[in-house]
């Protein structure tokens, strides 16, 4: 199930055939809802109105904004393989350790899609997983960016090293600061859980570790604020370098 305007319009923009039927506000006829079934209709998605109350029972949220679409799984690569070999250019890529708050996944996916990433990558176990919750915090990103979860988070990183893609921790502790590491060439950006961090052999995994350089009194970021903040360092060298 996606739910929220902007989950359901990306699908139905990106790739309409995916989904089954949409589940409306029967009360609901601004604007926003209207250009919402004229896209569903001009694709020949199945419309059905419902009240209020079983929207929210069908997504355990009141926070549906009167929409919730049934829908198959999309054609973005899932699985690693795929996804690097139909990279063009260096990779940029951004890993999850054990996220497990689906807010904080979703705005991560939202920035990874702003600042150019090619994929996200997180375990299996011990994380949120892309639930519709995360969806719709990912305003459209999550149809765009692919998801791909592993069983072992440190052979994939392995794996990663093989095919010369640099792993770039982020730790508060770390001796070099984020402006001093190299995302120019292909990278990975590793980011730690909530409260926790990285696990030890995660960290261990990285080629480097660096910091976000901290000016005030809190001592760290929201995961989602440092990966939007290391993901754009990572374009801007890029950009700078002419890629």
């Amino acid at each position: 199930m996606i739910f929220g305007f902007h989950a359901v319009t990306a699908r139905l923009r990106h790739e309409a055939s995916s989904v089954e039927e949409i589940y409306i506000d029967a009360e609901r006829h601004d604007r926003r809802m209207q250009e919402l079934l004229r896209a569903a209709k001009a694709d020949n998605v199945r419309i059905i109105q419902v009240d209020d109350q079983r929207l929210s029972n069908m997504v355990g949220t009141r926070r549906h904004q009167g929409v919730v679409a049934i829908a198959g799984e999309l054609s973005l690569a899932r699985n690693l393989d795929e996804l690097l070999d139909a990279i063009v250019g260096p990779p940029l890529l951004l890993v999850l350790d054990g996220i497990t708050d689906p807010h904080n996944l979703g705005a991560c996916l939202r920035v990874a899609d702003g600042a150019g990433a090619h994929a996200v990558i997180a375990p299996k176990d011990r994380a949120v997983g892309l639930n519709a919750t995360a969806a719709k915090v990912a305003s459209g990103a999550a149809e765009t960016v692919p998801y791909i979860t592993v069983t072992n988070l440190a052979r994939t990183m392995r794996e990663l090293k093989e095919r010369d893609i640099w792993l770039i921790g982020t730790t508060e502790d770390a001796e070099k600061g984020l402006y001093e590491a190299d995302f120019s060439g292909a990278a990975a950006l590793v980011m730690g859980s909530e409260g926790e961090g990285m696990r030890r052999l995660t960290r261990e995994t990285c080629d480097v570790l660096v910091s976000v350089p901290m000016f005030g009194s809190v001592e760290s970021l929201n995961v989602s604020v440092a990966s939007g903040i290391c993901l754009y360092e990572a374009r801007r060298q890029r950009i700078a370098k002419g890629g």
